[in-house]
């Protein structure tokens, strides 16, 4: 079976291509001054070439991807979730994809117990958006909270938007299933929830920066201790080669494409300019490292590198 662009965005047909989790975590760790910075496995989503790509101009769409090895028929993009480990605070920058969007998917809890952690032990969840594979892992099997003791944060703009009513007829019929899964999860936590926006200190060290495009109120979070930083980029930088080779090309896989155009841009500058490492929750090798200029272009650099 084939799996095409519409099936994916509305969650489903990801069962017929895909097996189970793989049971393999990518960890990576980076010291930001007395906190840790560590990269945990979900697993991988499993989509449709044209997700990523259609529409871009052929010739040099195919010379970078030769260039980097991507097969031009079904991607596997890992999903790095950012946990920070500070004394008394263990941080969950998004909470994964959960058990019902892709099989391949939904790996967190094991990570997590790899690191010696049960969610009980996450005294904070983060959102960079409300996507399935950031959100839908909030809830368990039977629709309870899976980090029931934590602080669930989400910007005031990303709630706005999936909270109201008529994002699901305003979205497109591609993502309609994404805005009914994502207000029903919303409403399910609400108690816990709080709320900030664009340059707010969400908590000691950790700044709030707006990225939209990808989603309307897409966040990203700057973890500064000094002169040392990772920016939690979320989706902002969606894939370690077309993103960085041509980061102006709009992508499919953002809500408004010459927003996230436009963002990606900026943000790749700003983490080049200032030596700011990042973490990215579709970047390869555990998505931690830093970004460098490449001529009028930019590469990832992963931090084992």
């Amino acid at each position: 079976m084939t799996l095409n662009r519409r099936q994916v965005i509305a969650g489903l047909g990801g069962f017929a291509l895909c097996g189970a989790g793989s049971g393999v975590f990518a960890r990576t760790a980076l010291q930001v001054g007395t906190s840790q910075v560590i990269s945990l496995s979900d697993g991988n989503l499993v989509l449709p070439w044209s997700f990523f790509f259609e529409g871009l101009p052929e010739e040099k769409l195919t010379e970078i991807l030769a260039k980097y090895d991507v097969p031009k028929d079904q991607l596997e993009p890992p999903c790095n979730l950012t946990l920070l480990r500070q004394e008394g605070r263990n941080v969950l920058f998004d909470a994964g994809s959960g058990s019902t969007f892709m099989p391949s998917a939904g790996e967190i809890l094991n990570s997590l117990e790899a690191e010696g952690l049960s969610p009980e032990d996450i005294t904070h969840v983060v959102f960079t958006h409300a996507h399935p594979d950031h959100l839908w892992g909030v809830l368990d099997d039977f629709d309870d909270p899976v980090f029931p003791d934590a602080e669930l944060m989400i910007a005031q703009a990303e709630w706005d938007y999936w909270t109201d009513p008529n994002t699901v007829s305003t979205i497109g019929e591609e993502r309609a299933s994404f805005a009914v899964g994502a207000a029903r999860r919303l409403a399910a936590v609400e108690d816990q929830i709080s709320f900030f926006k664009d340059g707010d200190e969400i908590m000691s060290g950790v700044m709030a920066h707006a990225t939209p495009g990808h989603t309307p109120g897409h966040m990203s979070f700057e973890i500064r201790d000094g002169k040392n930083a990772v920016m939690v980029v979320g989706d902002a930088i969606g894939n370690g080669h077309v993103a960085f080779e041509r980061p102006a090309w709009a992508s499919n896989s953002d809500q408004d494409p010459d927003l996230g155009a436009q963002t990606r841009l900026r943000l790749l500058d700003q983490l080049a300019a200032d030596d700011i490492s990042l973490l990215g929750f579709h970047l390869p090798q555990g998505g931690l490292g830093r970004v460098e200029r490449d001529g009028e272009t930019y590469r990832f650099v992963p931090e084992d590198a």
